[in-house]
């Protein structure tokens, strides 16, 4: 591990003077380049730095032990030794965690599908407690949140929405919410007081750029029609909304919430790109989505990850056992208690699997 640690020391060290080098200031996929590698390595180099500081300490401070000391300063200096080793085995597990196999998406902006699944309307209502569930948690995080696209249902829930998040990390925190979510509650449609179940499917892609992801115009067929609203009727007579294909996948993304026929193939263009990743990063049989499969669940959209009960307050994610009474604060957006469980338990699954 700490030959590791070394050698990740002296790389930040090397980018560092590439990065004051003229020539690399000059050269823009260099700069991003270098500076995106420094800035991840940062955190693990600065905890290492900070082990080092304190193992320092716990070496000077157990060799002024075998010196002539009287009783009082004896005990400060084992009192000291004591605080010093516990903050090394901190850092210890905390550089464990640090250099822990990364998913390379982590940093990257999301963008949010939600659908309502069975359940009719109710459904379609959950969908819409799910999008400002996620809005809240995102606007506490800071970050920015567009709508793509929505088509929202008679009763102010959604058929389905889809949004983006932009922010740094965001990728990291959300990536656990794709899956099935069930409720649990009377819904405002049922007159005689029967508890329904209902469901809306979450789906939570990496916004992909160009680089990440190669798409060519040839492999795109491009529709315009007609916006349509509620019941199917038109609202407007210019053809300013799109449907792009790609045909080497199937994938289809239409787009129509904008005015300008530009703009909702911009719009669905970015949709397209995310879907694309997606597939093809759900394809990829490498170790990290093997691990990450049996650590929070087998991956599938279609997989009921969490139940949102009224009648109890409650709100139970299946992948992990963790239930909280806390309906209120979770549909308000406190979505880490949970999130913070999901991460512990696959760095646990991953520490597990290294050590063996």
């Amino acid at each position: 591990m700490f030959d590791r640690l070394r050698a990740l020391e002296d790389r930040y060290e090397e980018l560092n003077r590439l990065l004051s080098d003229p020539a690399v200031a000059s050269d823009p996929k260099k700069l991003r380049d270098y500076s995106k590698e420094q800035s991840e390595l940062e955190e693990t180099v600065t905890c290492y730095r900070e082990y080092k500081d304190v193992f320092r300490q716990l070496t000077d401070a157990k060799s002024m032990l075998e010196e002539k000391l009287d009783d009082e300063l004896r005990e400060m200096v084992k009192e000291e030794i004591a605080v010093l080793s516990e903050k090394k085995e901190a850092l210890e597990e905390r550089l464990k965690i640090l250099l822990l196999p990364k998913d390379p998406n982590d940093e990257k902006n999301v963008i949010v599908e939600i659908r309502g699944a069975a359940g009719g309307d109710e459904a379609c209502l959950f969908a819409g407690d799910l999008y400002k569930m996620y809005t809240r948690y995102a606007e506490d995080k800071g970050w920015k949140i567009e709508v793509i696209e929505a088509h929202p249902n008679d009763l102010g829930g959604y058929k389905e929405i889809i949004f983006s998040i932009n922010g740094k990390g965001a990728y990291s925190r959300l990536k656990y919410e794709s899956g099935a979510h069930r409720v649990q509650r009377v819904p405002v449609t049922e007159s005689g007081g029967r508890i329904h179940t209902s469901t809306a499917t979450v789906a939570v892609l990496p916004e992909a750029e160009e680089i990440d992801v190669e798409i060519d115009e040839k492999d795109i067929r491009v529709d315009v029609f007609c916006s349509s609203g509620p019941g199917g009727q038109s609202v407007n007579t210019t053809q300013s909304a799109v449907r792009l294909t790609h045909i080497p996948t199937g994938i289809v993304v239409s787009c129509q919430d904008e005015k300008s026929q530009h703009k909702n193939k911009e719009k669905a263009m970015k949709i397209l790109r995310a879907r694309v990743y997606d597939k093809y990063l759900q394809e990829a049989q490498n170790e990290y989505a093997s691990i990450r499969k049996s650590a929070v669940g087998t991956g599938d959209r279609s997989e009921r990850i969490r139940t949102y009960n009224f009648p109890q307050s409650r709100v139970t994610d299946h992948r992990i056992g963790l239930t909280l009474h806390k309906l209120d604060q979770v549909l308000n957006g406190e979505l880490d208690e949970i999130i913070d469980a999901l991460i512990v338990h696959e760095q646990t699954a991953l520490l597990e699997r290294q050590e063996a």
